[in-house]
Order: C-alpha cells, then sequence, then structure tokens
C-alpha cells in the first residue's frame, strides 16, 4: 500500500475532507503516517520538518538498484566476518551532520517528472547532495549476513541510501529489506491506530488529536477578541501573555500564574502558536518587532 492509497483510505471513513500526509513511506516500510485532516492540513508543513525515527534490517551482500528488496540485483560482494563491537563503532563514526544525495528511485522531481519514473526508463540525472543529520545510530541485532539498526534523523534522510553507506562501510554491500517508521517528532509517545482500528472504531473522530497537538514546540500566545478580531484580518496584534513553557493543547483551566510568560513575544520571526480566548486554537504566527504577532496560518473558525 502506498503513502497517497492509506491517505485517501482515511478520509473516505472520515467523510472525505481535504487531508494530506506529512511524509511518504516507501511501499515496502511499515509503521507511522501522520495524517492532518480538515483545517489540520496547515501544519503539515511544520511536521515536515521534524525528526524521525526508524528500525530497519540490512541484508549484505547484494546491492539492489533501488536500494531494497523490490529492486533487482546490480552487484554482489563477499560478506567480512563482523564482530559487535566493530559495527557499533562504525554506527557511532557515522552520526552528526553530513551530505547524502537523493536516489534516483525518489518521489523528487527533475523538470516536474518524479525520478523514479526516469529511473523505470533507464535514465540517471544527476542529483545535488542535501544536508542531513543522523542524531543516534543503535545496533539492535547482528546475524550472518544482517544489521537491524534504529536511526534516528533529521527531516530529508533516505535510510535506503544510509543503508548503502553503511554496507560500504563494513566492506561490501547491502540493500534494505525491512523498513519501519517508529515515530515523527512529535508523536513519539502517542498510540498509532491501524486503519483497521479506524474502520471498526464506533466514533472515528474520538481517535483524533487536536490540531495543535502537531507544533506543541513553540510558545503560545493568547489574544483577547480584540487581538483575536485583527489576527483574522491579516492584521498583527499584541497578545496579552506568551507562555514560555511549550505544551500540548493548553488547558486554559490552567492559572496563568502556573505557566511562565515571556515579553515581548520574542524574537522577530519566531513562530508562536495562537489562542483565543477559551484556549480556543487560531493558528500560527510569527514574532514582530515591539512585541507584536504576525498572523501566517490560521485555521478557520
Amino acid at each position: 500500500m502506498s503513502s497517497n492509497t492509506a491517505l485517501q483510505r482515511v478520509r473516505w471513513l472520515f467523510g472525505r475532507p481535504k487531508a494530506g500526509h506529512t511524509g511518504s513511506l516507501d511501499p515496502l516500510a511499515t509503521g507511522m503516517l501522520p495524517i492532518c485532516i480538515g483545517e489540520a492540513t496547515k501544519l503539515a508543513g511544520a511536521l515536515l520538518a521534524e525528526r524521525k525515527a526508524y528500525e530497519f534490517d540490512l541484508r549484505l551482500g547484494e546491492r539492489t538498484d533501488t536500494g531494497d528488496a523490490e529492486g533487482s540485483v546490480t552487484g554482489t560482494a563477499p560478506v567480512p566476518a563482523l564482530e559487535e563491537a566493530t559495527v557499533a563503532a562504525l554506527l557511532a563514526a557515522r552520526l552528526g551532520p553530513q551530505q547524502q544525495v537523493p536516489p534516483m528511485y525518489s518521489a523528487l522531481k527533475q523538470g516536474g517528472q518524479p525520478l523514479y519514473k526516469l529511473a523505470r526508463q533507464g535514465i540517471e540525472v544527476p542529483r545535488a547532495a542535501r544536508a542531513v543529520q543522523l542524531y543516534d545510530l543503535q545496533l539492535l541485532a547482528l546475524e550472518p549476513g544482517l544489521l537491524r539498526v534504529r536511526v534516528d534523523c533529521s527531516k530529508g534522510t533516505y535510510v535506503r541510501v544510509l543503508a548503502e553507506d553503511l554496507a560500504r562501510d563494513l566492506g561490501t554491500l547491502g540493500h534494505l529489506v525491512a523498513l519501519r517508521r517508529l515515530y515523527v517528532e512529535p508523536f513519539e509517545r502517542d498510540p498509532m491506530h491501524a486503519l483497521e482500528a479506524i474502520e471498526a472504531a464506533p466514533d472515528r473522530r474520538a481517535l483524533l488529536l487536536p490540531a495543535d497537538r502537531a507544533v506543541p514546540q513553540l510558545a503560545a500566545a493568547r489574544f483577547d477578541e480584540p487581538g483575536v478580531h485583527a489576527l483574522r484580518h491579516g492584521q498583527a496584534a499584541r497578545p496579552q501573555r506568551v507562555e514560555a513553557d511549550p505544551g500540548v493543547a493548553a488547558d486554559p483551566a490552567v492559572a496563568p500564574a502556573v505557566v511562565p510568560a515571556v515579553s515581548p513575544a520574542g524574537n522577530p520571526g519566531t513562530s508562536l502558536r495562537l489562542y483565543g480566548p477559551g484556549g480556543v486554537f487560531l493558528g500560527l504566527g510569527e514574532a514582530q518587532e515591539g512585541g507584536m504577532v504576525q498572523p501566517r496560518r490560521l485555521l478557520a473558525g
């Protein structure tokens, strides 16, 4: 099943609202696929920028044209005897910022054409390297000819390319035979719902998270009614307070004294969650000079 197929099934189950997912998974892959429904699609861009974690199986000794088990074998190489300590040291050496060249079998476009379509025609084009970061690499299992690894990484990281790089570091070739996305920030502690569970749920809307759950890392700017009116008309407004302690769907009943506040709204250009009276989530805004906040992505209300 493709990511888009999963998205369309969820759309149908919720009555066909507008919807979007936040980062395609390869057809081989399983795991978390965050889906934004309705007005929450305006927050999808923020989720695309967050870190992700994967678990993958790397088969050593063979390279494929796609970098995974769905491709054709294009090369073989002997597999050296490996010790856990050696592999762990190699993984540690891979951590940090680095450049990665996207694979031809990817959804990136060149001249309006997805690269995978060109690859299927036997056409290979130059691809610019992109900056990515590996925050953590853990060896989960070492078997003859197979590694199981967990990676925590930045957006834009291709695990297929990483797997090929790791195999090369080990002195052989390799390709993915299993890939699972464990989480996309900030949902690392949230349960996933299988499509079958959504289909069977008596109240599907009870499974939805509030829209502001997607951006807990942003400080919350709270406005009175005149401020909300200005924001709804595209005008900058001064918040009553800005809560410096990032939270998730902040409870409006919490006393302001319990939640630290900062003034002004933050450094110019800082993104903020915007709330009206009663804790109604308005969308996203940007701090301006003089403590003002300019609306950027408001949800319809």
